[in-house]
């Protein structure tokens, strides 16, 4: 999606209707702040006020992801474009966002592992020792548990005996066995465990 086009046609279609950025965002519940960043290309509206916008603006959502009035006879084919195309920004971010929580798991395993070396041979004194250790401790569950929250809001997971792919709650994410990102988890459709596998897009 060309962020530039669909802000320019915002703009467009907002001037069409005799609106300004105040009065657009007022009809919305948002700040003309939030208007002037679509109208730049600098960001283009959620997904939870697409369709409020598109009513207020008379247009439909395929032509708002389009950036550009549709012909009917070209609907459908710009449909399957802007799908696709929402299909590869959605993979895109859950990549970036699954290296996020690589980074968070080893930063915080190797902080760990250099704090409990620390404390077993160059510390000597006993409560200097337990401190550095609950210390470590503590950074290793918190730099795991976020980056299980991560992993569990990032993408879906798969089924591997009904290909369901759903998100599972944190709580299962967190107790499941598992190796790298594939866990033994009940699916809620079929109702039975299997190794799930992690995907980014449904």
């Amino acid at each position: 999606m060309d962020q530039v086009k669909i802000g320019k046609f915002i703009a467009q279609c907002r001037k069409n209707k005799n609106l300004t950025q105040l009065q657009l965002a007022e009809k919305l519940n948002i700040t003309d702040r939030a208007i002037s960043k679509w109208e730049t290309g600098k960001g283009i509206p959620d997904s939870s006020i697409m369709l409020e916008l598109c009513n207020e603006l008379g247009i439909s959502v395929n032509e708002l992801l389009s950036g550009e009035v549709i012909k009917v006879e070209n609907y459908n084919e710009k449909a399957e474009e802007n799908l696709l195309e929402m299909a590869k920004k959605e993979e895109a971010q859950n990549k970036k966002m699954m290296m996020y929580e690589m980074v968070i798991g080893c930063i915080s395993s190797i902080t760990f592992l250099i704090l409990v070396f620390t404390l077993s041979f160059a510390v000597e004194n006993v409560i200097a020792k337990v401190i550095l250790f609950a210390l470590a401790f503590l950074i290793l569950i918190i730099g795991v548990s976020f980056a299980l929250k991560i992993e569990t809001e990032t993408g879906y997971y798969e089924c591997k005996i009904c290909h369901n792919k759903y998100i599972p709650k944190y709580s299962q994410v967190y107790f499941a066995m598992h190796y790298g990102t594939t866990r033994y988890l009940k699916c809620p459709k079929c109702n039975k465990r299997s190794w799930n596998k992690k995907v980014l897009t449904k």
